[in-house]
């Protein structure tokens, strides 16, 4: 080779250097841990994470091409949300993606080195997750769903239903600390009501069915299902039908449950806290940190009412209440 075209092609290679390696660093490979609070083949939990990946992918993170997703189905069960925490965490992901109170103590439990990233946590400062919600400090910052408070608020729109309500039976699982707190919540609203509020505990499907049949027996009763009671869509289709059964009002957390046949949902848009997750991890992989990234709460809840399962129930919704739904099905 010549000594001029061998400096042509030393000087091309060297052009093409910085080119090359900028294109590694885009298509750098990432590791995204995701553990949900649902069951895999729950279709509401399969639609997140499908806005999760399609908000990322609009974020320019290609599953297959720079990004790696790693989902586990935690199921709103303590043992089960502890070993894929576990999986995860062995995985060494960029950041992970938690769904619900016990999968972020879950992951906790692992120290703090990953960044976290929730969604649908309620009062993340008083579970120690963050240190106050506008600079949360740590490694774990997110999108809470509501105060204990809302609770209250469910109870509320029952006895606006139902004004002769005098007995609730809030489904709830006691080893989740978000199932006890809310109960609290809502025996103390039902005090200031005059209505007795009592628990039941949705460990199988046996039980449920046989404590919602035993507290039917009495009138004047209605259901409080909190969005941790349901795993999947088979418990929600248990426990709606049973309150159908037993012609028992109840009020729900998701627009879902309303959708399917529930009485009335008052809830936060699952979907959009899903997409807000995605803004975050794509923040926290280009470099910013969870620490400066405000938690963040919802700014709308929305009032579902399904006017065919109320005449059903041989009840009239009043004229007040439906005037604020965003939804009403009949």
């Amino acid at each position: 080779m010549r000594r001029r075209d061998f400096i042509k092609v030393i000087a091309g290679s060297a052009a093409a250097w910085p080119l090359t390696a900028r294109a590694q660093q885009r298509e750098q490979m990432q590791r995204i841990g995701v553990l949900t609070s649902t069951v895999a083949d729950d279709p509401q939990g399969q639609a997140r994470i499908v806005a999760f990946q399609q908000t990322l992918q609009q974020l320019g993170w290609i599953e297959g091409r720079n990004v790696q997703i790693d989902v586990r189905w935690g199921g709103n069960d303590v043992e089960r949300a502890r070993r894929y925490a576990a999986e995860l965490v062995a995985l060494a992901p960029s950041v992970i993606m938690a769904a619900g109170t016990l999968g972020v103590s879950a992951l906790q439990r692992h120290g703090n080195a990953i960044p976290i990233v929730f969604v649908n946590v309620a009062d993340p400062v008083g579970a120690g997750f963050v240190n106050n919600l506008a600079h949360p400090g740590g490694n774990v910052t997110g999108f809470m769903n509501w105060e204990y408070s809302m609770g209250g608020k469910w109870l509320e729109l029952l006895k606006q239903i139902v004004p002769q309500l005098a007995r609730v039976a809030v489904l709830r699982d006691s080893m989740n600390p978000v199932g006890t707190a809310m109960f609290g919540a809502i025996r103390a609203t039902g005090s200031s009501l005059g209505v007795d509020v009592s628990p039941i505990e949705v460990r199988n499907a046996d039980e449920i069915e046989h404590d919602i049949a035993a507290f039917a027996q009495t009138a004047n009763g209605a259901l409080i299902v909190p969005g941790a009671a349901i795993e999947g869509r088979r418990s929600r289709d248990l426990i709606i039908g049973l309150a159908a059964k037993h012609k028992l009002p109840a009020v729900y957390a998701n627009g879902a449950e309303a959708a399917a046949g529930g009485l009335i949902s008052y809830g936060f848009d699952f979907l959009k806290q899903y997409r807000g997750a995605a803004g975050y991890v794509d923040r926290i992989l280009r470099g910013e940190k969870p620490s400066d990234l405000p938690v963040q709460a919802p700014t709308k809840y929305e009032l579902v009412i399904n006017l065919k399962t109320a005449k059903a129930l041989g009840l009239t919704v009043p004229q007040s209440l439906l005037s604020r739904a965003d939804e009403v099905i009949e």
